[in-house]
């Protein structure tokens, strides 16, 4: 227990909790206890600290107020008190009051979530320090792996051929969090990790303590979250703040390690010299439901990522030329490295004794120019001058090439060591991030395309009425358009808003690659993707943007078309429309023309919102066995794009189960998938957190090409018919709920925040697509984040345990192939594992208390009974199936986040219900307001993957 006065975790009590805490299905014994007795120390360290500060700072009142919240809501774990004694205590409070203490539990959770990413830290190493067997999801024990099944250098160099992974940053309306608050986490961090890693003298263990309180007290007077709305400049630095925190350090020092290790264990295999891991954005391109993403927002997003890229590569080159102070009479100065330094500066000034220092001056003032040209006179420093005496680079690879000439001379010299250092990195990074620092996708509905398309047709006389004709009448119209160069439109073209809106934003798309580059804008992904001719209107898009050109016959586009399928209905026939598109010749000679690669990109949310989890799930991976098998006719290269959020509602959970998970042939050494909002900062907020992510992904994706991993061998057919059963079963259960009780809109908007999140300035994006309160137009993220903000977490759960109630009845053998499933099927036991963790991050005694949110008491009483008696359901399945009564049985890591620190979740619920009632009730003060976004953003760092 914890002392009383301190605002610190309270360590777990070992007594089992009433079967209506979902505690009762989260065991943990003395020895896992004892294993995070450090996990412990330190939250207790920055919890009192912050109690302190507290204290201090808002008064002994709120203090105490703030102890008493702590102390009830372990007391409700404990079965000592019930929840409406804590709700007792924000009664007739003034917002003013609760403030303070949505505060003090939000910075609580943050200040939690470092001390948990410190605990693996230190985990990991004493794993590494004992020499133990490789941690699964490690590129050590991937190489182990690939050892073992005794692959030969040929097929290591063929599965890994064109070897990409690609994480794709999205926006997020709870990752509101300002870039101070960022910067004070990262110094928490690094304090912490100087006391475990340091042996400190006691007046240096004071200092680092007085240091950490000092961020504490920092945080504690500045406001977490924004007040105004978030736009999408905001968002578009808020993603580039994570190239400086850790990407611009740990991807080229990665894609270094891997590219090295694999040639040392397969020499022969050729395994291409190019980066592995390279960065791509949605945040200003994706326009789908966001009317605010113009032309503008596209070369503001755009642009800012070159200088940044840019900005770091100059950076580098001013620290590299502090290195490299190597004397002509010293060292032997290469041909190339002669050329290279004998630039002549202005004044008359030479290369002087110190070539790699001239050389080095030579490539700055170089690039300098090119900042110059691409983004004006404004962007250049004192330390840039004199670009305007130097030539411009005009593609990256120039620049490269100079970089090698400096790398040549040093290992010329023997020195190696020097140029495997600052230099390495560099040549690497100008690899990874070019001059366009990542990839930005474009993205629109198939519903705005049409109508766009037909507007452009009608424009030029081509077709008045587009949208009545057939699908063979406008694929027949589309292909004739793209097979001719002359364009639709003329520069006087009188468009309406929309229409002209959207060619503008093609048409910026065109500027920034040929400003930046041809990987600037990489994709143009169409959402809600059901037909050839969803595809081709794109295409008629990029073409008058002049990035599609015909090319009498040989089309040619830098930026391919790539389909979403979201929907349960459009994964199914989604191998037969890229079957479809392909037998459309102008198209088919484009993907020719592309490597003969398509992507194609599955909706993890909108498939979840439409049929459940399990539904969902299966649908997805029936699309994956199917566009393998279409690519495989087709003879192309498939890659794969998942759109994977961070909760399991929108296909999150540990990644390296997820990709492992893949059905065979749908990974093939490519994988570009979605990293968004609160999973950012968890993963890529500092170096090492960021390394272990990436280097994750990368294992994953090796291992998913290299190896078999789907274990089913010859009852795969048998399997894939049983998930066919339980699917539709899960599914008609789910729709049941959500789409067939009467009222279920009413009791969902009523019983979560849902209208706050589009009310209260969170994110730049609306709620939903359209003006509806229809389920289907409601975008995924608040879909998800108003379940995950009540506890019910449904879209993770709901309807799976009644499809295998209902498959299993009273037949021992057919729980016993669902058992055998789990043990040797990567995909059901990973779906069933990431159902166990987000149940286990549920709690349907605080979702009661959201439910009284409902006024209707019939309505409430018969949607949340049937909540109630699925999530009952759910779990004895997963108990009878996987043999466990524990739900986290298989994470250690998040049962010890769970059982340790969700009772602090307990106030940030209850005070978001006291709150959104005021709200509800017309009070709509400032402080309600901000009380309400606070708690959002406090149980979204709390929970790591709310949305």
């Amino acid at each position: 227990m914890n002392d009383p006065g301190t605002f610190a975790p309270t360590p777990g009590s070992s007594q089992w909790r009433p079967a209506t805490s979902i505690v009762d299905h989260i065991a943990v014994d003395d020895a896992g206890r004892a294993l995070t007795e450090p996990l412990r120390d330190d939250i207790r360290l920055l919890g009192g600290m912050l109690g302190d500060v507290v204290r201090e700072h808002s008064g002994t009142e709120i203090f105490d107020l703030i102890e008493a919240a702590r102390k009830a809501a372990f007391a409700i774990r404990r079965s000592e008190i019930d929840r409406d004694d804590l709700a007792a205590l924000f009664d007739d409070r003034p917002a003013s009051e609760l403030l303070p203490v949505v505060r003090a539990f939000s910075l609580f959770a943050l200040l939690a979530n470092l001390g948990e990413d410190q605990h693996r830290e230190r985990r990991r190493a004493i794993h590494e320090r004992g020499n133990d067997v490789p941690q699964a999801s490690s590129l050590a024990a991937t190489y182990a792996k690939l050892a073992a099944a005794g692959l030969t250098d040929e097929q290591v160099g063929t599965g890994l051929a064109q070897a990409t992974v690609v994480p794709v940053i999205t926006a997020h309306p709870t990752e509101t969090r300002r870039r101070t608050v960022f910067e004070a986490q990262n110094r928490i961090t690094e304090l912490m990790r100087l006391r475990r890693r340091t042996e400190l003298t006691p007046a240096e263990e004071r200092t680092a303590i007085e240091a950490i309180g000092r961020q504490i007290l920092t945080l504690w007077q500045t406001a977490l979250v924004r007040l105004e709305r978030l736009t999408i400049s905001d968002e578009v630095a808020s993603g580039l703040r994570y190239y400086d925190a850790s990407f611009f350090d740990v991807v080229p020092t990665i894609n270094t390690e891997v590219r090295r290790a694999l040639l040392a264990q397969y020499p022969t295999s050729g395994i291409a010299d190019a980066p592995m891991v390279r960065m791509g954005s949605w945040i200003g391109g994706d326009r789908d439901g966001n009317p605010y993403v113009t032309a503008e927002i596209v070369t503001l997003a755009t642009t800012s990522a070159a200088r940044a890229a840019i900005r770091h590569h100059l950076d580098e080159l001013s620290s590299l030329a502090q290195e490299l102070s190597m004397s002509a009479r010293l060292i032997t100065v290469t041909d190339d490295l002669a050329v290279l330094s004998s630039w002549t500066l202005p004044g008359g000034g030479g290369g002087g004794d110190e070539p790699f220092r001239a050389a080095i001056t030579k490539i700055r003032s170089r690039l300098a120019a090119t900042g110059e040209v691409m983004f004006g006179e404004d962007f250049l420093t004192t330390d840039d001058a004199p670009a305007s005496a130097a030539d411009a680079y005009v593609e990256a690879s120039e620049l490269r090439a100079d970089l090698d000439v400096i790398d040549r001379a040093l290992r010329a010299n023997n020195d190696d060591a020097i140029a495997d250092d600052r230099l390495l990195r560099l040549r690497e990074g100008v690899r990874t991030f070019g001059f366009n620092l990542s990839g930005l996708d474009m993205r629109q509905n198939s519903d705005v395309h049409e109508e766009v398309v037909a507007e452009l047709l009608a424009w030029a006389g081509v077709n008045d009425d587009y949208t009545s004709l057939d699908e063979s009448e406008r694929v027949a119209i589309l292909s004739a358009e793209l097979s001719a160069r002359r364009p639709l439109l003329s520069p006087d073209a009188q468009l309406s808003e929309l229409a002209a809106k959207e060619v503008a934003i093609v048409r910026a798309g065109a500027r920034a690659i040929k400003t930046f580059g041809a990987e600037t804008i990489p994709n143009y992904i169409i959402s809600m993707c059901t037909s050839v001719s969803d595809m081709l209107e794109a295409l008629i898009l990029l073409k008058e943007a002049g990035i599609f050109d015909p090319n009498d016959g040989n089309p040619r586009s830098t930026v391919r078309v790539v389909p979403l399928f979201e929907t349960i209905e459009d994964l199914q026939q989604g191998s037969h429309t890229l079957l479809a598109v392909l037998d459309v010749p102008i198209y088919r000679a484009l993907v020719e023309a592309q490597g003969g690669l398509q992507e194609v990109m599955l909706g993890y949310s909108d498939s979840n919102k439409d049929g459940g989890y399990l539904a969902a799930n299966w649908a997805l991976y029936r699309a994956e066995l199917d566009l393998v098998e279409a690519a495989r006719k087709a003879q192309i290269r498939l890659r794969l794009f998942h759109g994977r959020g961070g909760t399991v509602g929108r296909g999150g959970g540990p990644s390296y189960d997820a990709i492992l998970a893949q059905p065979p042939g749908a990974v093939q050494g490519s994988l570009r998938i979605t990293e968004q909002g609160e999973i950012i900062a968890a993963k890529y907020a500092e170096p090492v957190t960021a390394h272990r992510n990436l280097e994750t992904l990368l294992a994953a994706t090796i291992e998913s090409s290299l190896l078999d991993t789907e274990g089913l061998g010859d009852e795969s057919d048998d399997a894939y018919k049983i998930l066919d059963d339980l699917a539709a079963s899960a599914r008609d259960a789910y729709s049941e709920l959500v789409h067939r009780t009467t009222g279920f809109v009413e009791y969902f908007t009523s019983s979560t925040p849902l209208s706050e999140i589009g009310e209260l300035n969170i994110g730049s994006r609306p709620a939903s697509r359209k003006q509806t309160k229809a389920i289907s137009d409601l975008r995924a993220i608040p879909w998800v984040l108003s379940w995950s903000q009540s506890r019910v977490m449904l879209p993770g759960w709901y309807g799976t345990g009644a499809a295998f109630e209902s498959w299993i009845g009273d037949d021992a053998e057919r729980l016993a192939t669902l058992q055998r499933y789990y043990r040797t099927w990567p995909f059901f036991n990973s779906v069933l594992s990431n159902m166990a963790q987000v149940m286990a991050k549920s709690d349907l005694g605080v979702a009661q208390r959201y439910s009284q949110l409902v006024a209707d008491d019939d309505l409430r009483e018969r949607v949340f009974g049937k909540i109630v008696e699925e999530h009952e359901r759910c779990l004895r399945m997963l108990a009878a199936i996987t043999g466990s009564d524990d739900l986290l049985a298989d994470n250690a890591a998040l049962k010890r986040s769970v059982y340790n620190r969700f009772p602090y979740l307990e106030p940030l619920n209850l005070l978001q219900v006291e709150l959104l009632k005021r709200y509800r009730n017309g009070d709509e003060s400032r402080e309600v307001r901000r009380g309400i976004l606070l708690t959002m953003n406090g149980l979204a760092t709390a929970l790591r993957n709310s949305g």
